[in-house]
């Protein structure tokens, strides 16, 4: 197993008697098993009403747009969640991963098994990593891959059927290069509105010895199968996701994204457009400017949904600290330095309480100011 993956499984284990869900053997009855009855009150929000808000309009922001700038650091500084138009990535790549993630969760369940994720392994088929933290197992089933798709395919795919696990890491590959270029170019328009040049030495790329290392990302894949009883089931649990941002591209309703003194405002599936979530780790970059997102995904009666989420976050054993351009006597350092594999540890502990154990007790002046 290669650095990465010890350090992803070490923090997200996976348990090797928990699988999901036979969905097709379900016909009337949502098992007890997924069956949410109570709220979770977890991130401090109260969850007394499920009523979801479709009137509020999310930013969507055209990347080839003049103000693009100042409307993206807007929307990362109020929403923590916006979609982007004219990103670049080919439309007939993203139906093609679309097309490929049907074919995938379509497999029988004996055949998905193959390539089940168990402890030791990162990429594969099984639950979303978060479900540990939840006592009801959601409404779906995921695959991740994180390094080669190869492995996992060919199990999923036999040998003698080369051509269907051949066009699957083809696929998977080409979506992912287009991912990392979309997330540098965000990335660089994220760090601009905070007035951060990307070329500023030791931003956040390089090691402690100074060696340039690449962002780590990894491609998840997540099904939400049809539902007999969608207002007692939960597709995914409420939660924020841990790298600097995500990007996501969905089939149709169901995603759900949470603002203060709003509530659930749902996220529309906007044809040719991609969604992007403010991650833990840029909330501590941005020095508390940008909110990490909390969201989840809920589940339909006669449609079968689909989302593919991209995480782009920076290499593992890089320390992540408020920028220093963003720390003055009027805004001291709110959370102290941490590494990606350091926050997930602390993360698995802690979960919608993590960014609060990195809070940090600074010393002020006589006039209340920060001492740098």
């Amino acid at each position: 197993m290669n650095p990465v993956s010890e350090t992803y499984v070490s923090n997200h284990p996976q348990p090797n008697h928990i699988f999901p869900l036979d969905f097709e053997s379900v016909q009337d009855v949502v098992p007890d098993s997924h069956t949410w009855n109570s709220p979770l009150n977890m991130f401090n929000i109260d969850e007394s009403s499920k009523h979801v808000i479709r009137s509020v309009a999310l930013p969507v922001i055209d990347l080839d747009d003049p103000n693009a700038l100042e409307l993206l650091g807007d929307a990362c500084q109020t929403w923590g969640v916006f979609q982007v138009m004219n990103h670049g990535v080919p439309l007939n790549l993203i139906k093609n991963i679309e097309s490929e993630s049907r074919r995938l969760f379509s497999l029988p369940t004996e055949q998905k098994l193959k390539a089940v994720r168990l402890p030791g392994e990162v990429s594969g088929y099984g639950l979303a990593h978060i479900s540990k933290f939840f006592p009801k197992k959601m409404w779906s089933e995921s695959f991740c891959i994180l390094g080669s798709p190869v492995e996992q395919a060919r199990k999923l795919w036999p040998d003698q059927d080369e051509a269907d696990y051949s066009k699957f890491c083809e696929v998977i590959e080409e979506y992912r290069n287009e991912m990392k270029k979309l997330s540098e170019r965000l990335m660089c328009l994220m760090l601009s509105s905070l007035g951060i040049n990307t070329e500023d030495p030791n931003w956040t790329g390089s090691s402690s010895t100074g060696e340039q290392k690449d962002t780590l990302s990894l491609l998840q894949l997540n099904s939400y199968p049809v539902c007999p009883d969608p207002n007692r089931a939960m597709g995914l649990g409420p939660h924020t996701d841990s790298p600097f941002f995500t990007v996501v591209h969905q089939t149709g309703p169901g995603l759900h994204v949470h603002r203060n003194q709003v509530g659930w405002v749902e996220v529309p599936p906007l044809q040719n457009a991609l969604t992007i979530h403010i991650g833990d780790l840029f909330t501590v970059l941005s020095n508390g400017r940008f909110m990490s997102c909390v969201h989840r995904a809920a589940v339909n009666q006669t449609r079968h949904r689909l989302s593919v989420v991209y995480l782009h976050g920076p290499p593992m054993d890089v320390k992540v600290s408020p920028l220093m351009k963003l720390v003055d006597p009027d805004h001291p350092p709110l959370y102290r330095s941490v590494t990606w594999k350091e926050f997930l540890d602390i993360k698995a502990k802690n979960f919608d309480k993590a960014l609060d154990q990195l809070i940090q007790t600074v010393e002020l002046g006589e006039d209340g100011k920060y001492i740098a």
